[in-house]
């Protein structure tokens, strides 16, 4: 799905190196919900979303954008095969949950703002280059089992 570099796979290492899953993945899920409403649909069974505070309170969706970030976590983790890594992943979000793929890439998106502003000006322009690349796959593999 995409060629590696050595350096690449240090810089995106190093910045997943730097992420607090606990901090992050709720924050980043939480703002997805309250920037784009519109996913709130997938998310019935969390209870209150009706507000921006009762979004980022909610430990639903704490706990979800944890898990959202372990899947990263494998991605890093498995870097050479992200496509497999996340086949059963899509599957269940083509398939079962109906999520639209474009979610996929707000969410990217949104983790990526999170984690720049947590990282700084370490965070550099080649660094964010990497990492959206980055980002890209793992994009492209949860969409993978739309097709």
């Amino acid at each position: 799905m995409a060629d590696w570099t050595d350096a690449e796979k240090s810089t995106i290492s190093a910045v997943w190196g730097k992420v607090d899953i606990n901090e992050v993945g709720p924050l980043a899920l939480g703002r997805v919900l309250i920037v784009y409403p519109w996913t709130q649909r997938y998310f019935g069974s969390f209870g209150d979303v009706s507000t921006a505070a009762a979004i980022m309170g909610n430990p639903k969706v704490a706990a979800h954008g944890k898990v959202v970030c372990g899947a990263l976590d494998k991605a890093v983790k498995n870097m050479g095969n992200i496509l497999a890594t996340y086949k059963s992943l899509s599957e269940t979000h083509a398939n079962k949950l109906f999520v639209d793929p474009d979610n996929f890439r707000v969410l990217a998106d949104v983790l990526t703002i999170v984690i720049a502003a947590k990282v700084g000006a370490a965070f550099t322009p080649e660094i964010q280059a990497t990492w959206q690349k980055f980002m890209k796959v793992v994009v492209a593999a949860m969409g993978s089992r739309y097709f």
